[in-house]
């Protein structure tokens, strides 16, 4: 067991957009003997971007899991890998991959070096202390450096970077790599192998110097991480092993105190197979990883799992997805104990038994059957009836929860409505399977305009899914103009007495409550309840239901209907009539209270602020400017990179939309830009109370 454990690796592939991951991916599969025709994502076929949209735009969206086999050493590894969307509208599939894999592959353009969602994605996998290696991809494209890549690594990211190899020639003459711990240069052979093909050769004479300072630079960082080595390192440099520095090179990458760089080109078939040695070599088996902590949910006592096939039942279910043959499908990464087909399973969140009745180790969008899955591998099972992304899987007996994800709130919504009434039901149902799937999507219905509302992370996400809604549930769908998801907050505290009473022949309703509605405590979040009610005033059955309207109330603030995410409530007088009061009257008194105390407690409208970073030639840097001024943007810093100048702003969300054909226009298409949520902010007054006059004209229409 333990064996197959040792030779199995967990790992997912991750970076900006456009840096080639699905390419890599690609040929992972084509050289381990997965698939016998390379697919290519600008032809629209590659094997791991197998939703229709992804191959249209040539991006990936989902987070493809695929099992393939690699032979190092004489020995058989198996890897699961999971490929990570690079666009930053779909960070949650980033997040939830990295959540279960025990390492990762940063995969850098030679040009575009660290941008900024490489920068995000890095951030994620330092949260989830999952060790990583770097792979500095499409050497071969004219304006490729590879030192400038390993210098903004260690600049920009704060890692300890480590080439491993060197490229022999970059751009059009980009042949191999010289490998440092082999001291021998790889060559590949562009013929009709697909370059599976290569040799180790001397290395050329032109290169010997470079190969020779980097290859003492590599061993220095060995030795700096053995103290054995390190005082070998002093006598004699030249005294270390190639056996040793890989044992010690794995040793620092698990430990996160190493990041092994190495270079190719994976459209032109050239560093693949060295770099499937290396995540063989240096990335951590989940023995590696060592035991997963958890809660028990009954004592709320931390409790610990081995990697153990023997161990009982821990699994995390880190993606649910729908899939047209099989229904929906659970992804699922098992850290300890065995899952069988058509065997029962606890939800700790519902605290219910699941019946999975099928499992399946994936190949992107295929699957093959399996009995058994066991500890340290990822499977896709099916048959739940609730079962949502982050829930923990458990042996009955024995249960355990693990750490879930937290996902960022949707800041973007639109209305929707189907184009023919009949759709309706069906229009529900679509709507309610890819909120499943994925958490940073949600659906509500518009109190004041009865509209669906569908909210994301931004503009390509919501047309992303639109798109699936006309091709996966054949919907079509009439959809308004985006919408920014604004907060409201109150910024005084006042005092408020709330008397609720109906009269209506037979038993009546009366609810009498005093309460202070003010902003919380500083680290408090949602609703923060006190009950101060001395001697009776109120019964105490009553309490629960004054907090549930408060909470209820919340949904809907008083300036323009947006939720209030944050609220201080202190409940301090009341009476109640013996006959005519109930819960029900405490909950309506209470809603009653939230709207007209707040109306007096200095209510403020608050938005949702992008940072955003643009890539441009300096000649439009000056129009970029003055256009983010015209959107109420604060310019927060400038930088040189690779000849072009990046500009560093935030800008309210609600100035951005159709921002990419704008700056298309002014920098005839040389610039691109990236965005994602950062905080919110209060809004400016004039813009406020254009936004509430909106808001309560719609309310009045209706």
């Amino acid at each position: 067991m333990s064996k197959t454990l040792q030779n199995t690796r967990n790992i997912g592939i991750m970076a900006h957009i456009d840096a080639g991951k699905t390419t890599t991916t690609e040929r992972i599969l084509f050289y381990t003997g997965i698939t016998h025709r390379i697919g290519e994502v600008h032809d629209g076929a590659a094997t791991m971007d197998w939703m229709v949209q992804e191959q249209e735009r040539g991006i990936t969206i989902t987070s493809a899991a695929t099992t393939t086999y690699w032979k190092y050493l004489n020995q058989d590894y198996k890897i699961n890998i999971i490929d990570t969307p690079g666009h930053v509208d779909f960070t949650v599939e980033v997040e939830r991959s990295l959540r279960v894999l025990d390492g990762a592959i940063a995969v850098f353009c030679a040009v575009g070096g660290v941008e900024p969602q490489s920068e995000t994605v890095w951030r994620q996998a330092d949260k989830y202390n999952v060790p990583r290696m770097a792979f500095v991809n499409k050497m071969d494209r004219s304006g490729a450096d590879f030192f400038s890549v390993v210098s903004q690594i260690k600049e920009k990211l704060g890692a300890n970077a480590v080439p491993l190899q060197i490229p022999i020639g970059s751009e059009e003459s980009f042949s191999g790599v010289i490998d440092l711990i082999e001291n021998k240069a790889v060559v590949w052979h562009d013929d009709e192998t697909m370059g599976t093909r290569y040799e180790l050769v001397d290395i050329p004479a032109e290169l010997v110097d470079e190969a020779e300072e980097w290859r003492g630079k590599l061993v220095e960082a060995v030795a700096e991480h053995d103290d054995e080595l390190l005082e070998r390192y002093f006598e004699d440099p030249d005294s270390i092993t190639k056996d040793e520095m890989i044992a010690v090179i794995r040793k620092a990458t698990i430990e996160m105190t190493i990041t092994p760089v190495l270079c190719g080109s994976a459209f032109k078939n050239k560093g693949v197979q060295r770099l499937l040695d290396s995540i063989v070599a240096f990335l951590p088996s989940p023995l590696d990883v060592g035991n997963v902590t958890g809660i028990n949910p009954k004592n709320d006592e931390t409790v610990e799992r081995k990697p153990d096939a023997n161990e009982p039942l821990a699994a995390l279910a880190f993606k649910i997805a729908t899939d047209p043959f099989v229904g929906r499908l659970a992804f699922l990464r098992i850290y300890s104990g065995k899952i069988k087909a058509g065997s029962y399973v606890m939800n700790v969140r519902t605290g219910k038994r699941e019946r999975i009745s099928r499992l399946y180790q994936m190949h992107a969008n295929k699957q093959n059957p399996k009995d058994v899955i066991e500890a340290g591998d990822i499977c896709a099972a099916v048959g739940f009836k609730d079962l949502r992304t982050g829930d923990t899987l458990c042996d009955e007996k024995r249960q355990i929860t693990l750490e879930s994800m937290d996902f960022p709130a949707p800041v973007i919504g639109i209305a929707v409505e189907p184009k023919t009434q009949k759709d309706l039901d069906r229009l529900n149902i679509a709507l309610h399977k890819l909120a499943e799937e994925d958490p940073t999507f949600s659906v509500k219905v518009d109190a004041d305009s009865g509209q669906t509302v569908i909210s994301g992370m931004g503009e390509l996400h919501l047309e992303i899914l639109l798109d699936r809604l006309v091709r996966e549930f054949k919907v079509e769908c009439n959809q308004g103009a985006p919408q920014v998801a604004y907060k409201e907050s109150i910024t005084a505290t006042v005092e408020y007495r709330e008397v609720f009473k109906k009269q209506s022949g037979g038993r009546g309703k009366f609810a009498d409550i005093k309460v202070e509605i003010g902003p919380v405590d500083e680290d408090h979040q949602g609703l923060q309840f006190i009950d101060k009610i001395k001697g009776g005033n109120i019964p105490r059955e009553y309490i629960p239901a004054v907090q549930k309207g408060f909470e209820e109330a919340m949904y809907n603030g008083v300036l323009a209907g947006y939720p209030v995410d944050s609220l201080k409530v202190t409940l301090i007088d009341g009476s109640y009539h013996d006959v005519d009061s109930d819960a029900l009257s405490f909950e309506i008194a209470a809603k009653m209270a939230f709207k007209n105390a707040c109306t007096k407690a200095r209510p403020k409208l608050l938005e949702p602020i992008m940072s955003a970073e643009v890539v441009t030639p300096e000649e439009y840097m000056g129009d970029i400017i003055a256009d983010f001024n015209r959107r109420r943007g604060k310019v927060e810093g400038m930088e040189n990179k690779g000849g072009a100048r990046v500009i560093k702003a935030k800008v309210p969300l609600a100035e951005k939309f159709g921002y990419v054909t704008v700056l298309r226009t002014i920098s005839s298409g040389r610039a691109t830009s990236t965005m994602e949520f950062s905080h919110y902010e209060e809004t400016p007054e004039g813009i406020a109370k254009e936004i509430v006059e909106k808001a309560k004209g719609k309310s009045e229409l209706v």
